[in-house]
């Protein structure tokens, strides 16, 4: 028992505690909305899988950016770049699939690219230039697909949305692939210089650690994530739309910020996890409670707008409820850490 008190004690301290707190109320409240056998239904878990994948890998990817101390707005508009890449490589060039993903996700790779050198060589504040990149990568989409167009061959978006031995979504192969990469580049310097670089870029220089390389080793990361997600967004809709998934970019930051990240290199990769799943979850909760009340209530007709009233209501006082706690896990930590060194500094002195 004490164990257990320990390492929860422990686990409140982390980044990710008010993110998964938030993320297992709006399960339970799925859960109980839909009933624990329409929820855990295979085919239901694969539907929510699938449809919501590239949303989370693309929270992941910008968590990568916020560890480094930057951001990227512009990461959903460049969704749909990865997207009318890869249709129309496939369709103008008579490339397989496999082919076409490559180049998208290769154009999502420059566009990070391409953000970095105005981020951190231009030195052009990380909201502008994403913004900006956002209206540029748009123009891009539409020149590149002028409507939208393309299929994808049916074996690969029916792989996509399949089941794995009848009860495992295919969809989440993806996000193994995401958490194997991150794992590797976790145990390499850039693990630990990502968190110095965003904590303070001047200590970190003087440390020789070169902000500048971090930075761009982060990009490139958020780049190949984000192409991922891409391919995992073609593959949901098995066609081309220049102009989707535009909206995701702010999305993306406010679950990674729900879920624990700072912009000062706070935060690890369970906090997009757990900041994503919550921002899905109360949208389909909502969804499911209107369905519900309007079968209690005869008559009652709820329009899309309450829809996204209510949940990015439940979005934003999630938002509130981060940022304090994180503030206080941050003090808490460091003033435990204060007193750590003060005792073993004492204890060296007598």
């Amino acid at each position: 028992m004490a164990q257990v008190k320990e390492s929860f004690a422990r686990f409140r301290r982390t980044p990710a505690f008010t993110g998964f707190v938030l993320f297992m109320f709006a399960l339970i409240l799925n859960v109980v909305l839909q009933g624990p056998t329409n929820f855990f239904d295979p085919r239901s878990l694969g539907i929510l899988f699938s449809s919501n994948m590239p949303f989370l890998i693309i929270v992941i990817a910008q968590g990568v950016l916020l560890m480094s101390g930057t951001m990227d707005i512009s990461i959903g508009i460049q969704l749909a770049l990865v997207n009318v890449v890869t249709i129309m490589t496939v369709q103008e060039w008579g490339l397989s699939f496999v082919m076409g993903s490559l180049f998208g996700i290769a154009a999502a790779i420059v566009a990070s690219v391409v953000l970095w050198v105005f981020i951190s060589i231009i030195r052009i504040p990380d909201l502008l230039a994403g913004f900006a990149l956002t209206y540029v990568i748009r123009g891009v989409n539409v020149f590149i697909m002028n409507i939208p167009q393309g299929t994808v061959a049916r074996p690969f978006w029916q792989a996509y949305s399949s089941l794995l031995l009848g009860f495992i979504p295919a969809s989440i192969i993806a996000l193994a692939i995401v958490l194997a990469i991150w794992a590797y580049f976790k145990r390499t310097p850039f693990g630990t210089h990502v968190y110095a670089v965003g904590a303070n870029p001047q200590n970190a220089f003087a440390a020789g650690i070169s902000p500048v390389k971090v930075q761009l080793q982060a990009f490139m990361i958020k780049g190949l994530f984000t192409g991922i997600a891409g391919i995992c967004l073609t593959l949901m809709t098995a066609s081309g739309n220049p102009l989707q998934a535009e909206e995701w970019g702010l999305r993306s930051l406010a679950a990674a910020i729900i879920g624990g990240f700072t912009f000062a290199g706070w935060g690890t990769i369970a906090c997009a996890v757990f900041g994503a799943g919550f921002l899905v979850m109360i949208q389909n909760s909502v969804y499911f409670l209107f369905n519900w009340l309007s079968t209690v209530i005869p008559g009652l007709m709820i329009t899309s707008f309450w829809h996204n009233f209510i949940a990015d209501t439940i979005i934003f006082l999630g938002l509130l409820t981060t940022i304090t706690t994180v503030r206080g896990q941050r003090e808490a930590l460091r003033i435990n850490l204060e007193k750590k060194y003060m005792r073993r500094g004492e204890s060296v002195a007598k």
